[in-house]
């Protein structure tokens, strides 16, 4: 599994790159100053790192005692990210509501349309991340095959 410090590298540059694309894509896309959707990005970013530790170590751990291993396959992959949004999705709701002034289901809406963004970003930067850091145990795994 991976290290405290490998996580925390994981989840600050994940959230970085991140809202160096989502705050000015947001702003244009939902028409809210980029300052207001820069606030949501930031908050929202930080409550999604602290997700993304808590998560991707409780993930991890449920998938080493279910298959041996941490070694995740293109299906697995794609429930992590499914199942990490719809986390994120209930975290964020309520304060981008709160912040921007708009209802609950406008608040969905705009989530809703993010989490579609970091769906696909979670996926690519989750494989690329492995690619680049990868464990010690998954070449245990494969010679093992």
């Amino acid at each position: 599994m991976r290290s405290p410090l490998d996580r925390l590298r994981h989840a600050v540059s994940f959230e970085i790159i991140a809202l160096l694309m989502v705050v000015p894509l947001g702003s244009i896309l939902f028409h809210v100053p980029m300052a207001h959707f820069g606030v949501v990005g930031i908050v929202s970013a930080t409550l999604a790192t602290l997700w993304n530790l808590v998560y991707n170590f409780a993930f991890d751990l449920a998938l080493k005692r279910t298959t041996e291993t941490t070694q995740k396959s293109g299906a697995i992959r794609i429930l992590h990210a499914v199942l990490f949004e719809a986390g994120l999705l209930m975290i964020l709701m309520p304060f981008i509501a709160w912040y921007l002034g708009v209802t609950l289901w406008q608040a969905f809406l705009m989530d809703a349309s993010l989490a579609g963004f970091y769906l696909v970003y979670a996926f690519g930067f989750n494989w690329a991340y492995d690619a680049l850091f990868p464990l010690p145990e998954w070449n245990k795994d494969h010679a093992a095959q």
